[in-house]
């Protein structure tokens, strides 16, 4: 019995071209990436953007000649704008009323038009009868602005708080705005421009309010043709502040030895919780990410011990950060060997300084007698009277007046008078015997009798022209008989 041959269906057809591009999307995968810029406000347009994405198994972006069908539902939203292209499609709507509206796309070939989408995708755009903006809040340091990270921020620092209007579709391009600003601390501001300068003295949290007002004119269909339209906004951002570290003291010995234990106190002057990171390396580092040790303190103070293994010049680095700030600072320390401490190495310097100003010490103080021994020596030349001695009252008076004029003003026989001229001049071993009726003078040796200044019996008696006397009295009695003992 024969079969017969029966036609395919239209279901079959479809079945087979579903199959076929089943396949042909398993080697090909595709994304669809949608955005939209909302939040708007009413009345305010929102611009959507769908972009097809295609890659192969091994995730490489290929290129692909066909066309593609973008299919938009974005209902209740108002569409006022579409663009496509081959493989992008931008809508752009406008929302009368408020709510969060889903917007979705999906991608199909533009000659299959049985075929099932390739991609697809939605977005969420949200329609607000507010103004729409965001508080940023920047600190002033060192001439410098950055923005808050976080919550936190530091006390005692200028705060620049500031308003920024999202309004992708220019719509309050006419709009006057005034600005009213609550600190949290109980300090108000109102103001015609969208940002603020502020201090905050004392830690705490703080809460900053700004309420926006926007008025326009807008022409309506009423009978005077002009309305004025009015938009408000609440903001509200949390604050968190904060004394900012400001500074790092390591207190502790800068030097020890090998195998002994290094105790080092940090003290910090910032507000906790304090996140500190220290490291020890032979050289002074920045510290950066999580390279080091990592302790988070809720106080001011912090212990650390260290133990070197060996001897050698070593750096403390320490970063400390709160959360408003971050500070670093490097502590110097010097490892010793086992039983060498630097006071040893001091001393034999301070012993062979102390030698050598003993030594310039000495070779002045001998280098001053020896200079003043060779000037007495050539004053006095006592070799030809070495055995002589002569009566004090064989000098003539003149030569007495010449050593004693300076004191006294009387003739030899007054001196005589007196008895203060000496009555004898001896040698004796090698020194000369200086006498008088009082006792005034010693034994001196050599010519040193003749420099000294001694007392008379009424007066100062001078005897530095003594060596004269001698010596023109010894010029007078050559060729004359000596007389032993006496000049």
């Amino acid at each position: 019995m024969a079969q017969a041959f029966l036609p395919p269906s239209i279901f079959q057809v479809v079945c087979v071209v579903l199959v076929l591009s089943h396949f042909r999307s398993a080697a090909v995968q595709y994304e669809l990436e949608i955005t939209n810029n909302g939040p708007i406000t009413t009345g305010a347009q929102a611009t959507i953007s769908a972009s097809l994405i295609m890659k192969n198994d091994d995730d490489v972006l290929i290129q692909d000649p066909n066309s593609y069908r973008f299919n938009w539902i974005y209902a209740p939203l108002t569409l006022t704008k579409k663009s496509e292209q081959q493989f992008n499609s931008v809508i752009v709507v406008t929302g009368e009323f408020p709510g969060d509206f889903p917007i979705s796309v999906w991608v199909t070939h533009t000659d299959c038009w049985l075929c099932w989408p390739i991609a697809g995708n939605v977005t969420m755009l949200q329609v607000t009868e507010f103004i729409v903006g965001n508080l940023t809040i920047a600190q002033i340091e060192d001439n410098s602005t950055f923005v808050k990270q976080g919550p936190s921020s530091a006390t005692d620092t200028l705060t620049l708080i500031s308003f920024f209007l999202h309004d992708p579709s220019n719509y309050f391009k006419l709009a006057s705005f005034i600005y009213y600003w609550d600190f949290g601390d109980g300090t108000q501001q109102v103001t015609k421009e969208s940002f603020v300068y502020y201090n905050y003295s004392t830690v705490g949290n703080r809460t900053v309010h700004l309420k926006v007002v926007a008025e326009w004119e807008e022409i309506g269909s009423s009978t005077n043709g002009r309305k004025m339209v009015q938009k408000t906004g609440d903001f509200t951002t949390a604050l968190e502040l904060l004394d900012a570290v400001k500074s790092i003291h390591v207190i502790g010995s800068r030097e020890t030895h090998v195998m002994e234990n290094l105790s080092l106190s940090l003290q910090i002057n910032g507000s906790p919780p304090l996140t500190l990171c220290w490291l020890i390396k032979s050289e002074c580092i920045p510290l950066e990410g999580e390279k080091c040790h990592l302790v988070v303190i809720n106080g001011s103070y912090y212990n650390l011990s260290h133990t070197f293994n060996d001897a050698g010049q070593y750096c403390l680095s320490v970063r400390v950060e709160n959360g408003v700030n971050t500070l670093q600072t490097y502590h110097e320390i010097k490892v010793w060997p086992t039983g060498i401490h630097p006071a040893f190495f001091a001393l034999p310097c301070i012993a062979v300084l102390s030698m050598m100003l003993a030594l310039v010490m000495y070779t002045n103080f001998r280098s001053s007698t020896q200079q003043k021994d060779l000037v007495e020596v050539a004053d006095f030349d006592f070799s030809p009277l070495s055995d002589k001695n002569y009566s004090p009252f064989d000098l003539e008076p003149s030569c007495l007046q010449m050593c004693c004029s300076c004191c006294f003003s009387w003739s030899s026989q007054e001196y005589s008078q007196q008895k203060l001229l000496p009555e004898s001049i001896t040698e004796h071993q090698g020194s000369w015997q200086i006498t008088d009726s009082a006792g005034f003078w010693k034994e001196e040796e050599g010519s040193k009798a003749c420099e000294k200044q001694k007392e008379c019996a009424s007066g100062k008696y001078i005897l530095k022209n003594l060596n004269k006397i001698i010596q023109d009295k010894t010029t007078q009695n050559k060729g004359g008989t000596k007389q032993p003992g006496t000049i």
